[in-house]
Formats: structure tokens, C-alpha cells, sequence
């Protein structure tokens, strides 16, 4: 009879206490939660992060109200061709390249030169000879010289030559004068051929070569350039638009969340469910509200690092604008062909073709330094005519007594016809030859070029061997990466499949607040995982056409060069 008084006694006890303490200590921790989510809601729906240095927003900031721009991935890759600032620089390049060229060639271009003089000089005669009639009388000789030259050098086989046009007009008081004043004209043609050293090659067509090379890489820098942008946007742009589906996945984790935390309530009001089971939910609701403003800080993260790649600079539209990016990254399985991607790279492969320009320059230099060797034998020839024209003076007696008693006139017309009817011509050949006892400079730099070729020869050996490694491992790559979407897929459709079940079994007592709330976070995952297996599936694709240089041509992108 105790016995039974006592467990009764105990029962009443335990229910008053179940009744009390549960009312006793819910009622604080209650109203803090609820204080919780209703600021962390406000948090959410106001775009606020939970660490500024992400660009969330100050406390009580209202909604983004920044114009929003639709941008599909071709646009982006439009706008990064027409704006980026990487892009420009390189685009700068070539002409610097054609200046250079330009002022190699210079060379090649006639150089005018001119020469004019006027003089006067007053000898003093000590006999018969210097034209006076008496000792210590001045003789003055006036002579004015108008000269002119071309220069120019030969683009091939290394020649030049050189045209002059001499032409001075003399006056004089010297008695024994025949023209006065007089004009002498000439002119002469020599042209210099470099017969052993300099003919096949010289320093200037070397520069021209190498220059031309120079110019070409930096077109295929900026070829690689584009690619690499191109690329780098689309990557971009595909993580952006992760980045936002991700928000979303977020957003319905927590909308499930927080239908399980009403609908828990619910159930402890009518006293269907114990008050423990609600702050279980509750908790998964948090969780996912803190998941949400970390997805928002990663998704403004990825639009700023999207935006610049597209704009010029902070005062571009589009950098104070909310991009919404309209293609989805959609998984279509693309056959690959390894040996036709690995054949196409080393013929398109930008750093292939710099290294090939880069060999072809030293070869270049090593012909020119063994032409340095050999010896310097250069023809010379040479052609010219002299005039003659001027006042012809007439005179009677001889030596110093003579007297002018009458001039037949002429002038600078006179010496101009005498050259160019060749009246006195003159012509000559010349060959030059020399050659040095000691090249040990010369052949220090030809081993040097040589080694130099070897090792070129070697990196670009090494670098086709690389590229095969590449586009081989980013094949492999692509083909785990569609296994990997279609096991994704497969998750994801389970893990939906298992969170209705759990939700089945809840409704009618079947299963626990737990099994539901692990389901939840499972369905996340899978959804996550889903959407981070397809944009590793896009992410490779672009490395793929990268690694073959096709991203250009996919785009329909043409670099147009000299």
C-alpha cells in the first residue's frame, strides 16, 4: 500500500515538475531565439553580411537599388574585348614594334645633304707667277661652293652608293686668268658591294629580321592575351552565375527550414510534439539564414571580380550596376578527341609560336656572326663627268703685261652643258680587301649563339612535350567532370526523393524532427554539389579550348595582323 502511495506520490510530482519546468525555463531561451531570427531575418532581407570587408552593408541600409544589367556570357565577353585595360596595353605593343621597325628600316632611305661656302683670300705676290705686275701687290680669289649629295644604302646583298653634285664659282684679280669668274661643275656616282662579309647578311638587315620576329611575337602576346581574357571571363561569369544559384539553394534550404519550424510549432501547440523538437528546427534555420548572408557576401565577391574584367575603370556604367546574369551553365556531354586537341595546340599554341619566333631570331644571329668571320673584300666603282663654263676673257700680250680688250660672256649654264655632254669624264674601279689574324670575339659569340640555339631548341622540345601533358590531363579532366555531374545529379535526385519520405514518415509518426533536419542539410549539399559539379564541367571546357588556343575561334574572334 507504500508502496503504491509512493509511486503515485512520485508520478504527480514528476508531472507537476514536467508541467513547471518546462514553462519555468522555455520562456527566456524562447524569446531570445525568436529575437534571434528575427533579427538575422532582417539581416537577410536587407542584404547585410556579417563582415563588412565582404561589401556588406551598414545597419539599417535599405535594398540594393543599383540599375540592374541583364548580361549574357557573349556580351561579357564583348564588353572585356572592347574595355579591358590588360587589352589595351597589349593592343599598344605592335605599333611600338612598327616604330621600331620603322626606324631600323631609316637606313634604307636616301639621305639629301648640302654644302654651301663663300670665301675670300688675299695673297700677296712676290713674283710673275702670282698674277700681279708688281712686288707685294694683292692678288684676291673669291670662291663660293654650292654642293649637293645622296646617300642611301641598298636593301639587298648590303650595297650603298653615293651621287655628288660639286659646283664652286671662282673670281679672282689674278692677270693671268683665262675665265673670270669661273664655274667648275662635277659630278660622280660610286656604288660599294660587299662581295664576301656583309653581302648575304649585315648588321642592319640582322636588326630588320630580328625587329620583324619581335613584332610578330608581340601580335601572338596579344593573340594570348585575348584568349587568356576570354577565358578568364568566362570562368567569371560561370562563377558569378554559381555564385547566385547558390544564393537561391540557400534561400530554399531556408524556406524548408522555416516551413519545419512553423509547422513544429504548430504541433506543440496543439501538444503533438514536445517544445525540444522546435528549437532543433529553429537551430537548422539559423544555420541556414547565416549560410545565406555568407552566399550573398561570395556572390557580390565574384559580380566585382566579373566587372573587372568588362569595364575601363570605376566610372564605367556597368561597375555601378547589378549584373543579372541570364545563361545558365548547362551540361551537355561534348565528345574528346585527345590526339586532334594535342595536334591542334601545337599548331595554335601561342607559346609554341613565340618560342619557334624566338628560334628563328637566333638563327638569325648565328648566320650574321659567321658572316662577321669572313673577310672584307668590297668592290668600289665609281663614274663622274666635269664641267666647265664661265666669262672668257680677252687679251692681248702675255704674262702680267697682258691686257683684257674684250669678253665673250658666259656662265653656270656653260659649265652645266660641258658635264652633262660628258666632255670630261672619269671613271674608276676599286677592290678593297682585309681581313683580321685574330676572331676570338667572333667565335666566342658564335658558341655562344650556338648554345644559345640548343637550349632554344631544348625549351621548345620541352614545351611541345608540356602542351601534350596539358591538353592530356585537362581531357582527363573533363571526361571526370561529366561523371562527376551525372553522380551529381543522381545525389541530388535521391537526396529530394529521401526528403519526401522523411517528410511522409513525419506526418504520421514515423520518423523524427532529426531524421527530417539531416535530410534538409543533405538535399542543401546534393543541391550544392550539384550545382558546383556543373560549373566545374563549364570551368573545364573553357581550360580545354584554352590549352588547344581555340577560344578565339569558338567566339569568332579574328585577330587581324600586318
Amino acid at each position: 500500500m507504500r508502496r503504491d502511495q509512493s509511486i503515485s506520490m512520485m508520478t504527480v510530482a514528476l508531472a507537476i515538475l514536467g508541467l513547471v519546468v518546462p514553462v519555468f525555463a522555455q520562456q527566456p531561451s524562447e524569446a531570445r531565439i525568436q529575437e534571434l531570427i528575427r533579427l538575422a531575418a532582417e539581416r537577410v532581407a536587407t542584404g547585410q553580411g556579417t563582415q563588412p570587408a565582404t561589401g556588406a552593408q551598414p545597419a539599417g541600409q535599405q535594398t540594393d537599388t543599383r540599375p540592374v544589367v541583364r548580361l549574357a556570357i557573349e556580351d561579357a565577353v564583348k564588353a572585356a574585348l572592347d574595355n579591358n585595360l590588360d587589352i589595351t596595353v597589349q593592343r599598344l605593343n605592335p605599333q611600338l614594334q612598327d616604330i621600331a621597325i620603322a626606324s631600323a628600316r631609316s637606313v634604307y632611305y636616301p639621305v639629301l645633304g648640302t654644302n654651301l661656302t663663300r670665301s675670300s683670300t688675299t695673297n700677296a705676290s712676290s713674283n710673275t707667277l702670282s698674277g700681279a705686275n708688281a712686288a707685294g701687290a694683292a692678288v684676291v680669289a673669291g670662291q663660293t661652293t654650292y654642293n649637293g649629295n645622296i646617300t642611301q644604302g641598298v636593301p639587298w646583298f648590303g650595297g650603298s652608293f653615293v651621287v655628288n653634285l660639286n659646283n664652286n664659282r671662282q673670281t679672282t684679280t689674278n692677270q693671268t686668268a683665262l675665265l673670270n669668274p669661273t664655274y667648275n661643275t662635277n659630278w660622280s656616282a660610286t656604288y660599294t658591294q660587299p662581295l664576301l662579309r656583309n653581302f648575304k647578311i649585315d648588321g642592319t638587315r640582322q636588326t630588320l629580321t630580328v625587329a620583324s620576329n619581335t613584332r610578330d611575337i608581340s601580335e601572338v602576346t596579344l593573340r594570348q592575351t585575348l584568349t587568356n581574357t576570354v577565358s578568364n571571363v568566362r570562368n567569371a561569369y560561370w562563377d558569378y552565375v554559381y555564385a547566385v544559384q547558390n544564393v537561391e539553394v540557400v534561400r530554399q534550404s531556408l524556406a524548408l527550414s522555416e516551413k519545419l519550424a512553423q509547422d513544429n510549432q504548430t504541433r506543440v501547440q496543439v501538444g503533438t510534439m514536445a517544445p525540444i523538437d522546435v528549437v532543433q528546427a529553429q537551430s537548422q534555420a539559423a544555420t541556414q539564414r547565416q549560410n545565406l548572408v555568407v552566399a550573398q557576401a561570395s556572390m557580390r565577391t565574384t559580380e566585382i571580380a566579373l566587372k573587372r574584367l568588362l569595364v575601363s575603370g570605376t566610372q564605367d556604367p556597368l561597375w555601378n550596376s547589378t549584373i543579372d546574369p541570364v545563361d545558365r551553365p548547362e551540361f551537355q556531354p561534348e565528345a574528346v578527341d585527345v590526339e586532334a586537341a594535342i595536334r591542334r595546340a601545337l599548331s595554335q599554341r601561342t607559346d609554341v609560336a613565340i618560342a619557334k619566333k624566338n628560334l628563328e631570331s637566333n638563327d638569325i644571329t648565328l648566320s650574321y656572326l659567321r658572316n662577321q668571320t669572313l673577310p672584307q673584300a668590297d668592290l668600289v666603282a665609281l663614274y663622274g663627268a666635269t664641267g666647265l663654263g664661265g666669262t672668257q676673257l680677252i687679251t692681248s700680250g702675255t704674262g702680267v703685261n697682258r691686257t683684257v680688250i674684250g669678253q665673250i660672256p658666259g656662265g653656270y649654264s656653260d659649265a652645266l652643258s660641258t658635264l652633262f655632254a660628258r666632255d670630261y669624264p672619269r671613271w674608276q674601279v676599286t677592290l678593297n680587301f682585309s681581313y683580321p689574324l685574330g676572331q676570338s670575339v667572333q667565335k666566342a659569340a658564335i658558341a655562344r649563339a650556338r648554345v644559345q640555339q640548343s637550349q632554344i631548341d631544348a625549351q621548345l622540345k620541352q614545351m611541345e612535350l608540356q602542351v601534350a601533358t596539358d591538353v592530356t590531363n585537362a581531357a582527363i579532366n573533363l571526361q571526370s567532370n561529366a561523371e562527376r555531374v551525372q553522380a551529381a545529379q543522381a545525389a541530388r535526385e535521391l537526396a529530394d526523393r529521401q526528403l519526401e519520405a522523411e517528410n511522409s514518415k513525419f506526418e504520421v509518426g514515423m520518423s523524427t524532427n532529426y531524421n527530417v533536419v539531416q535530410s534538409q542539410r543533405d538535399l542543401a549539399t546534393a543541391r550544392n554539389n550539384e550545382l558546383l559539379a556543373i560549373l566545374n564541367y563549364r570551368k573545364s571546357l573553357v581550360e580545354f579550348d584554352r590549352l588547344q588556343q581555340t577560344t578565339l575561334g569558338a567566339a569568332g574572334i579574328t585577330v587581324i595582323g600586318r
